[in-house]
């Protein structure tokens, strides 16, 4: 599973096809999130076939955004079995991100 970038209509679908799943709440305009983007894309690679790693467009898909109560971005959210297992606020490292992954795969 390459990145994939979700939209409300595909969101449901994708994340309850993936046992395990990590969703970036982002904006254009947000530069923490640009910081965060090449990690989000090299988990994505890394974890290919494991998890599902996707990306939210908040300005695009604000209904999704107010869902999980995003209220700062960069909002990472980790999903096992479409429930909501964790999440982290702000730019941190990989390994910040890849823990929480690998505890629940």
């Amino acid at each position: 599973m390459a990145l994939k970038h979700l939209k409300k209509t595909d969101f449901d679908a994708a994340v309850d096809a993936a046992p395990l799943a990590m969703v970036d709440f982002w904006a254009d305009w947000c530069g923490p999130c640009k910081m965060v983007a090449p990690v989000v894309e090299k988990i994505a690679a890394d974890y290919d076939g494991k998890a599902l790693v996707a990306k939210v467009n908040i300005d695009e898909e604000p209904e999704l955004a107010q869902r999980f109560g995003v209220m700062s971005i960069p909002t990472l959210v980790f999903l096992k079995d479409g429930q909501e297992v964790d999440r982290k606020v702000g730019v941190m490292p990989a390994a910040a991100f890849t823990s929480v992954l690998d505890e629940n795969l």
